[in-house]
């Protein structure tokens, strides 16, 4: 099986700290005029989203061609989906597609990991459930990155909605392998124990 991105909590700090530096490789192509590399030319990326979410397939879909790929859009409401279509269905249509990634949006915690375990493709959560949202957290500690020296030794405020947050559970996976100090605040009914426990910062 092929490569993907599906959470921050099965990453190691060293791999992390790989796609954090290639991110940073290609910050400066948002201030040039010419913004396309061929990085992937003759790959074709499928952003298959189950959920509406405009910044984040949209982002994808800018990423997909300044690195030259193809990228295809397939949304819940504009595809077979909405007429009922189940997800093994889709899987059987991607495969026949041929993909080289698929980045995936879904309500279902864990569905892009059963993609995963069916297809040769590399898949990339684009928010799976309240499971994890691991890309947000990637660009969460790039942007630190990119005002801190270091994630070590920071005292990092996560407030809200915890328990429900897909990218306050990433945020809490990549800074806890970092040693940061993680405070989590909310009503302790939206404070989930096994998140507290990895971020004893209180609050």
């Amino acid at each position: 099986m092929h490569a993907g991105l599906l959470g921050i909590e099965e990453l190691d700090r060293a791999e992390i700290e790989a796609i954090l530096a290639r991110a940073k490789d290609f910050q400066p192509m948002q201030s040039q005029s010419l913004k396309k590399l061929d990085t992937l030319r003759g790959k074709m990326i499928v952003n298959l989203f189950y959920e509406a979410s405009t910044r984040t397939r949209t982002s994808f879909e800018i990423a997909a061609k300044r690195l030259g790929a193809d990228a295809v859009s397939i949304t819940a409401s504009g595809s077979s989906v909405s007429k009922g279509e189940s997800l093994v269905d889709t899987l059987n249509t991607l495969a026949a597609m041929r993909p080289d990634a698929i980045v995936m949006r879904h309500a279902a915690s864990g569905a892009p990991h059963f993609l995963a375990r069916h297809l040769p493709t590399p898949i990339i959560n684009a928010g799976d459930g309240t499971h994890e949202h691991p890309t947000q957290a990637l660009l969460d500690a790039r942007t630190i990155l990119d005002r801190r020296s270091a994630l070590e030794g920071l005292r990092v405020a996560i407030i809200g909605d915890i328990a429900h947050s897909r990218v306050a559970r990433s945020n809490i996976h990549l800074l806890s392998k970092f040693g940061a100090e993680i405070v989590l605040c909310g009503p302790a009914s939206l404070l989930p124990v096994e998140l507290a426990q990895l971020a004893p910062g209180g609050c």
